[in-house]
Formats: structure tokens, sequence, C-alpha cells
């Protein structure tokens, strides 16, 4: 998959930002909200659709459309690369491919060492109870 391509399917939308900048803020439009049509992209196959939307379902609204927001810089340059930087991120992520896990199990010595520590702990418990008579 070419991210350079999708590149040119993000649509960029500004407002004001509730972050830094002091007056600035209320001013200058410093927050950079990204939107990718996952569902409409010409560039994604339908199989890696369906891996962005089943992996990126909590930022995919229900259009099919991916939602990054930055407004943590105090320019609207800054803001703009750090939500690109994020989506290439957010992509890479996606299509990496989970590491399968070995069975392994407990050595010889871990097993003898857990049961020693139970023996040494029940007879602490035994010899603070009480006596019957």
């Amino acid at each position: 998959m070419d991210i350079a391509a999708l590149k040119q399917e993000l649509v960029f939308s500004t407002s004001r930002s509730s972050g830094p900048g002091g007056q600035n803020v209320n001013k200058v439009n410093t927050k950079v909200t990204l939107k990718f049509d996952v569902a409409g992209s010409a560039v994604l196959t339908e199989e890696e659709k369906q891996i962005i939307t089943a992996k990126l379902a909590t930022r995919i609204t229900t259009e099919g459309i991916l939602v990054l927001v930055s407004q943590d810089k105090r320019s609207q340059l800054d803001n703009k690369e750090a939500v690109r930087e994020k989506f290439t991120k957010l992509i890479a992520k996606a299509f990496e491919k989970k590491k399968a896990r070995k069975a392994t199990k407990p050595s010889k010595a871990s097993v003898k060492e857990r049961i020693e520590t139970k023996k040494r702990h029940a007879e602490k418990k035994k010899w603070r109870r009480g006596t019957d008579e």
C-alpha cells in the first residue's frame, strides 16, 4: 500500500483550538482535523478497507470516515504535520502483523520454588492457628 497516494485523499479542516496560545487561541484557527474516507477510497483494496475498519473502529464514523485531530501545537502548520504523522503511524500499525505467541512452560526450578514457598507459607499459617483444647 502506498501511503503517499493515500495522502492525496486526505481532507483537512481547521477550527479554533483549546490548546496553548494565550490570546492567540481566540483569534486563529490552529486546530486541524483530518478526515479520510476509508469506505470511498480509490487507493485501498476491499481487503485493506476491511482491515482498517476493523482495527480502527473506534476512530471511524458510521459513514466510514476516519477522523483525527491535533491541537497541541501553537501553529496551524505544526498541527497539520502532527496530524499527518499520527495518520501515517495509525495506518502502519493497522497493517502490522501480530506476532505469534510461543507456548512455554515453567522451568522445573521455578515450579519447585513455587511449591516450596507454598509449603513455607502453609507451615507459618499452621503455627498461627489456635489449639482446639
